[in-house]
């Protein structure tokens, strides 16, 4: 089972994630394809604060939200039009327990990157295959290591500052830690108002992701019981990321 980061679980932190990813046009594909695939219900693994999955509801998609992080999906249901989504509060091994057979699961973000060992990333795939029905599809996104994205995981290149209500202005920057390919570990720091927060105006989050190579995922997805239909550009990160859309045997 693949632990949530603080930054997911901590509710100071998770009320802020959307604030700092706010350009979401990476969601865009997923919606397309959606379309494409002629998909009417949506398993979202990892739905974290629900931006997709509601997204795809308001599309009039039936979508079952999962994500291991209680105060992520906290927000999730706090959002316009979340009655319409299914929430569910588990990791990626249990959604072959929710009974699915759904046309399509995504897996956004860095979510598919989270599980760090093979046996984690098995047990996930294994879960999905069964929770989609024959011929459904798993559509997900991951860094190509060739790239080194992490080099850009340093406060100099990502310092963000953004107001938010009810807070004041919260500074944002992530350290690279560790690069011990395939992992990768890097600390998000977030600085609050002072006197605002009871044991300090920092709080952290160490991260540690992992980049597989394009033959590795497809051999895993083969193990797992998938055909790899197409592997994609992300199309807003091009040359950076692969999105591979693969189909249950």
């Amino acid at each position: 089972m693949t632990t949530p980061d603080p930054i997911f679980v901590d509710p100071r932190l998770a009320r802020l994630y959307d604030a700092f990813d706010d350009d979401r046009s990476d969601l865009d594909l997923y919606v397309g394809l959606a379309e494409r695939l002629g998909a009417r219900t949506v398993l979202d693994v990892g739905c974290g604060t629900g931006v997709l999955a509601l997204l795809l509801a308001g599309r009039g998609l039936s979508v079952t939200g999962v994500d291991p992080a209680p105060a992520s999906l906290e927000v999730a249901r706090g959002k316009p039009g979340a009655e319409a989504v299914t929430w569910v509060e588990g990791g990626a091994e249990t959604v072959g327990g929710l009974g699915l057979a759904a046309d399509l699961a995504t897996m956004t973000g860095n979510v598919a990157q989270v599980f760090v060992t093979d046996d984690d990333w098995a047990g996930a795939l294994a879960a999905v295959q069964k929770a989609l029905r024959p011929g459904g599809a798993l559509v997900f996104e991951t860094r190509v290591p060739a790239r080194q994205a992490w080099l850009g995981w340093t406060r100099e290149h990502q310092s963000l500052r953004r107001e938010i209500p009810g807070i004041g202005e919260v500074e944002t920057w992530n350290d690279l830690l560790e690069v011990a390919l395939p992992l990768v570990t890097f600390q998000g720091t977030y600085r609050f108002p002072p006197g605002l927060l009871p044991d300090g105006d920092v709080v952290t989050s160490v991260s540690t992701l992992r980049f597989r190579e394009r033959d590795e995922i497809e051999a895993s997805l083969a193990a797992a019981g998938f055909d790899v239909e197409e592997v994609l550009d992300a199309p807003d990160r091009p040359g950076l990321e692969w999105v591979f859309v693969a189909r249950r045997r």
